[in-house]
C-alpha cells in the first residue's frame, strides 16, 4: 500500500485526483467521526467539518507531504474545524432563539461510549503529539502494532509500550474529568471511536476540497457517481470471482447487440419510407396534391428519422463505454488469477508470523545475554520479562525451542539458537521451518522430504570447538 506521504507528494506535483481520492478514502471514517462526535450527532455539520479539513489537506499538501503520518493532523483539524463550526452555529442560534427556550433534561445515559464520547476528543488534545498519534493508530484505526511501530519508526515492542503509556495517560484525564468505563477504556474506543461516513461521502469530499483549491480539474455528480460505483463493482469482481461478471456482461453484450439490430432494422424501414414517399413528392408537381394523409404521414417519418439518428449515436456511445468495460473486466480477471490460492495465501501468512516472532526471541535473548555476563538463557521463561508479556511467552514455548543450550556464543554468528517444534507442510507438499541463528538472522529451510536433522547436523560446524 502506498504510504500517505507518498500520495499526498503526488498530489502536490501532478494534481493527481486518484492519488487524492485515496488519501480521502483512507481517512473519512476517522474525520467525519471525529467530527460528528464534537458537532453533537449533526450529521450535516459534520460533513462540513469534513469539507473544511480536506481542502485545508488539499492546499497545504506540499508543506504536509514531509510529514511521517497524516492521521495526527487531519484529528487535531477535525477537532480545531468542528469547534469553529460549533461556535459559529451557537451564535446563529442564539440569535434565532431569543427567548422561550426550555431547557432540556436528560438522564446521563449508562452505556460506556455515551458517557466517553462528549469528552473524548477533548481529553485527546490534551496528550502529547506523540502520544495522541499512538493511540490513534493503534485504537482509532485499529492498526497492529506492527504498523504503529512502522508509522512511528519504532519497533513493535517500542510502539507496544508507547501506545500502553498514552492510553495510561488518557485514562488518568478521563478519570480527572469523573469519566469512567466499566469495560476496558480501549475497548470502548475501538469500538466506537470511528463510525462509517455516510455513501459517497469520500468522493463528494475528494471532488470538492480538489476543486476549490484551484487545480484545473472539475468533477461532475454523475462521473464522480459513476467511477465510484466502477470501482465498488471491479473490487467486488476480485473477491467475489469473475464467473458471475463474465456472465452479466455476456447478457449485456446480448441485449446491446439485440437492441443495435433491431434500431438498425426500424432505420433502415423508415429510410426506405420515406425515400419512397419523398420521391412521390418529388413527381408530384405539386406536395399539396399528395393526399393530406399520406404529407402528415411522410413528416412524422422524417421526425422518426432525426429520433432514431439521434438514438444510433447513443448505441455509438454505448459501445464505447462497454469496450473500456470489457477492457476493465478482463484487467481484474488477470488480477484474480495472479492472486495465490487460498491455501498458500494462509501458509505465506503463517511464515512471516513465524520469521517475526524468531527475530523477536531472538533479541530477547540477546538483550538477556547483555544482562547476564553474555550468557544465554537455558529456558524461554527465564526471557518473559524481554519478550514483552506472559501470553508471548507461552506462545513462543508452544511453537519454538531452544538449541544448543549452554553452549550459545555470540562469537559464532551462525550457530542455531532456535527452531520450530514442529515443521510446515506447504500447499506444494515438501516441508518448512524457521530457524533462528546466534547474531539474530533467521533463515527457513525448505525440503522436500521433511527431515531436517542432515541440514541441522552440518550447520555443526559453525559451534565452538567442542573441549
Amino acid at each position: 500500500m502506498t504510504p500517505d506521504p507518498e500520495l499526498l507528494a503526488r498530489f502536490a506535483r501532478t494534481n493527481s485526483e486518484d492519488a487524492f481520492a485515496e488519501l480521502v478514502k483512507r481517512h473519512v471514517n476517522l474525520v467525519f467521526s471525529a467530527a460528528l462526535r464534537q458537532v453533537n450527532g449533526d450529521e450535516h455539520l459534520a460533513k462540513d467539518v469534513a469539507q473544511t479539513v480536506f481542502t485545508d489537506l488539499a492546499r497545504k499538501a506540499d508543506s504536509l507531504a514531509r510529514r511521517e503520518s497524516l492521521t495526527g493532523w487531519l484529528y487535531t483539524s477535525a477537532h480545531f474545524a468542528a469547534a469553529k463550526i460549533v461556535r459559529t452555529e451557537n451564535r446563529r442560534r442564539d440569535r434565532e432563539e431569543k427567548f422561550m427556550r426550555e431547557p432540556v433534561h436528560e438522564t446521563a445515559p449508562a452505556a460506556d461510549w455515551e458517557k466517553l464520547r462528549p469528552a473524548l476528543d477533548d481529553v485527546m488534545h490534551e496528550l502529547k503529539e506523540t502520544d495522541r498519534e499512538a493511540v490513534l493508530l493503534r485504537y482509532f484505526e485499529n492498526r497492529s502494532f506492527a504498523e504503529v511501530g512502522a508509522k512511528l519508526g519504532v519497533n513493535e515492542n517500542a510502539a507496544r509500550m508507547r501506545v500502553e503509556r498514552a492510553l495510561e495517560k488518557l485514562h488518568a484525564h478521563l478519570t480527572k474529568r469523573g469519566v469512567t468505563t466499566a469495560a476496558a477504556l480501549a475497548t470502548v474506543i475501538s469500538t466506537n471511536a470511528v463510525q462509517l461516513a455516510p455513501a459517497g461521502l469520500a468522493a463528494a469530499l475528494t471532488g470538492a476540497a480538489v476543486t476549490i483549491t484551484g487545480t484545473g480539474t472539475t468533477f461532475t455528480l454523475m462521473k464522480m457517481l459513476t467511477m465510484t460505483q466502477l470501482k465498488l463493482g471491479l473490487g467486488a469482481l476480485v473477491v467475489a470471482g469473475a464467473t458471475t461478471a463474465l456472465v452479466v456482461q455476456h447478457q449485456t453484450q446480448d441485449k446491446m447487440r439485440a437492441e443495435n439490430e433491431s434500431l438498425t432494422q426500424q432505420l433502415a424501414q423508415l429510410q426506405t419510407d420515406n425515400q419512397s414517399l419523398s420521391n412521390r413528392l418529388a413527381i408530384s408537381d405539386d406536395s399539396k396534391k399528395l393526399p393530406d394523409e399520406q404529407f402528415s404521414e411522410l413528416l412524422k417519418l422524417r421526425g422518426e428519422v432525426g429520433v432514431l439518428r439521434n438514438q444510433v449515436g447513443e448505441l455509438g456511445k454505448l459501445r464505447a463505454e462497454n469496450t473500456q468495460i470489457r477492457k476493465e473486466l478482463a484487467d481484474a480477471v488477470q488480477s484474480l488469477k495472479s492472486l495465490p490460492s487460498p491455501e498458500q495465501a494462509v501458509f505465506n501468512q503463517k511464515s512471516v508470523q513465524a520469521v517475526n516472532d524468531a527475530k523477536q526471541i531472538g533479541l530477547a535473548m540477546r538483550v538477556w545475554a547483555g544482562d547476564s555476563n553474555d550468557t544465554y538463557p537455558t529456558n524461554i521463561y527465564d526471557m518473559t520479562n524481554e519478550l514483552g508479556s506472559l501470553d508471548f511467552t507461552k506462545h513462543v514455548i508452544e511453537n519454538f525451542e531452544l538449541m544448543n543450550v549452554g553452549t550459545a556464543n555470540e562469537r559464532y554468528p551462525q550457530m542455531l539458537m532456535l527452531r520450530e517444534i514442529t515443521p510446515r507442510q506447504t500447499p506444494a507438499g515438501s516441508w518448512s521451518r524457521v530457524y533462528g541463528m546466534a547474531d539474530g538472522s533467521v533463515q527457513t529451510i525448505t525440503l522436500g522430504d521433511g527431515n531436517f536433522d542432515a541440514w541441522e547436523k552440518a550447520q555443526e560446524q559453525f559451534n565452538p570447538p567442542k573441549k
